[in-house]
This record gives structure tokens, C-alpha cells and sequence, in this order.
């Protein structure tokens, strides 16, 4: 192994926070990334990270040695891409997560203009509303509704997502249709739940009308944190949703949900693209991340 395997290896070490994440990114196994960090730790007479059965810190030394390291990596990486013409030919895996609506409606019915302008590209995408360990599972950017609070990300706006509440003719047709929001916290209506994964508590639901705000809460007796389970729930007529206009469309144009209160206005959910702060943006990255911008704009 050269030395270069020491600096990568030693990387994505303190990126992952443990060496059997960092393994599976480089495809090694686990001694060898162990060995390769105890190498560069013995050239450079430092010891670099506190390893526990648990956890990996970086100490002092090691911090400021990724600093300046991983830049370097990035240059190269940089170097590279240019000699190739990667910039004007992007290759290789982009690895992204985003929510399952925004998989389903905008961006796999997108994905063949993507793929007829960085063919090279592979696209591997995980699905989910959950909260991803971007940097340990070594993914390239997530897109999230709401706002971004992981400090090690860089968040980029991608859109802001106007938001209404709907119900399935049925629900309405079971509890009458409700004429003011504040409604919603009564008796017999209910809310379908969405769950948010960071927090674990249940979204509210605030709406204005001139001066007057209400905020719901609402009585409910399913919660999901997951979108498409969300919207499901509210079209089998279990509660009254609130959310993205974009995954209530098509079914609004179905008649399967029904918008309510339109003359209120909620504050949009803004969407964000973010990715690791501190890594190598590749050419990979940037074009997808032009191109999103370019499809929000479409789309939503």
C-alpha cells in the first residue's frame, strides 16, 4: 500500500466516525484500513484518532491533519477530472437520497433528460424520508423538505414548497366538511400524523387568514414518516392531510382528495439539496446539482 492509501484511508476513517463504515466505502476490509491508519500514524509519530470498542474521535492533531489532507485529496481529485475531461464528460457514481413523493413525482419521471446529458453518469439513489449519516454512508447529497440543522452539511435552497390541506371525499362525507381550520382539533375530525424522523414528534399544521393564525395540531390515529404512506392514509379517508402541493395533485385531479380552506395561506416548506461541507465537490455533484436547480423550476 502507498501513501496515498494512507491519506484515503485515514479520510474516510474520521468522515465515517468508524473504520467498518469506512471499509465498506473503500472496499477493503477493515484490518487493512486499521493497518493503513496505523502506518501513517507511525511515519508521522502522531496519534491521530482515540479508537473505543464504540467509536473513533479524531484527537487535536488528527483534526487539523484531515483539514489540510482532505483538501488535498479534493485537489487531486480536482487535477483528475480536468485531465480527463470530466468536467466536460462527468463519470461515475453519484450516490443521493431523497424523499420517496419527490423520487416518484419529479425526479424519476426526469431522470431520461439526466441520463441523455451525463450518460457516463450512474445515478444511485436511496429512498426515504429518514435521517441520513451523509458523510459515514459516504452519500453525496440528500434533498429534504424543512430546514437543514446537521452543521456539517452545506445546504443549498432548492425550491420552497407550497403547502394545503386536503381530505378524501369519504372522510368528508363520514365527518362533514370543517369551515374554519381550528375545526381540526375537534371532535370528529382528525389529522393523519407525519412523523418527523429527526425529532420524533408530530408536524403542526399553521395557517393565516389577514390576522388571524391558527396552528393545528389535530387528534389522530395514524402517523407515518414516510410520504407516500402519508398521502396514502389520507386518501383511504383515515384523516385530513397537510402537504406539498406537488404529491396532492395527482390526486386531487382523480378526485381522490379534496382541497380545503383555500382561501388560508400557509408558509411554504422550503426544500433543500445539501452535502458534506468538508468534501471534495466532484464534477458529478455539481452538474446534478445544476440540474435540480433547473428541474425545481420546471416542476415545482
Amino acid at each position: 500500500m502507498d501513501r496515498f492509501d494512507t491519506l484515503l484511508a485515514f479520510v474516510r476513517v474520521v468522515e465515517a466516525g468508524s473504520f467498518t463504515k469506512a471499509a465498506q466505502t473503500l472496499h477493503m476490509s477493515k484490518t487493512t484500513v486499521s493497518q493503513l491508519v496505523q502506518q501513517l500514524e507511525a511515519r508521522l509519530q502522531v496519534k491521530l484518532l482515540n479508537r473505543t470498542t464504540r467509536q473513533v474521535n479524531v484527537t487535536p492533531e488528527g483534526a487539523a491533519y484531515y483539514e489540510r489532507v482532505a483538501r488535498l485529496l479534493g485537489d487531486l481529485q480536482d487535477a483528475d477530472d480536468v485531465l480527463a475531461g470530466d468536467l466536460a464528460a462527468p463519470r461515475g457514481r453519484l450516490r443521493i437520497d431523497v424523499p420517496s413523493p419527490f423520487a416518484r413525482l419529479i425526479l424519476m419521471p426526469a431522470l431520461p433528460d439526466f441520463h441523455r446529458r451525463y450518460p457516463e453518469i450512474q445515478v444511485v439513489m436511496g429512498v426515504s424520508d429518514r435521517n441520513v449519516d451523509v458523510i459515514g454512508e459516504n452519500v453525496d447529497c440528500v434533498i429534504r423538505g424543512g430546514d437543514i440543522t446537521v452543521p456539517s452539511l452545506v445546504a443549498r435552497r432548492v425550491a420552497d414548497l407550497q403547502l394545503g390541506v386536503y381530505a378524501s371525499p369519504a372522510y368528508l362525507s363520514e365527518t362533514g366538511t370543517p369551515a374554519h381550520p381550528g375545526e381540526l382539533d375537534e371532535e370528529p375530525h382528525r389529522m393523519v400524523g407525519y412523523l418527523r424522523s429527526s425529532s420524533g414528534t408530530i408536524a403542526e399544521a399553521r395557517l393565516r387568514l389577514g390576522d388571524e393564525e391558527v396552528v393545528v395540531k389535530g387528534r389522530y390515529v395514524v402517523a407515518a414518516d414516510d410520504g407516500n404512506a402519508y398521502v396514502a392514509a389520507g386518501v383511504a379517508g383515515m384523516g385530513v392531510l397537510c402537504v406539498p402541493r406537488y404529491m396532492a395533485q395527482p390526486h386531487v385531479k382523480k378526485g381522490e382528495l379534496t382541497p380545503l380552506f383555500e382561501e388560508w395561506q400557509l408558509a411554504p416548506m422550503p426544500l433543500y439539496l445539501a452535502y458534506p461541507h468538508n468534501r471534495h465537490v466532484s464534477a458529478r455533484l455539481r452538474v446534478f446539482m445544476q440540474w435540480i436547480d433547473e428541474l425545481a423550476s420546471q416542476s415545482l
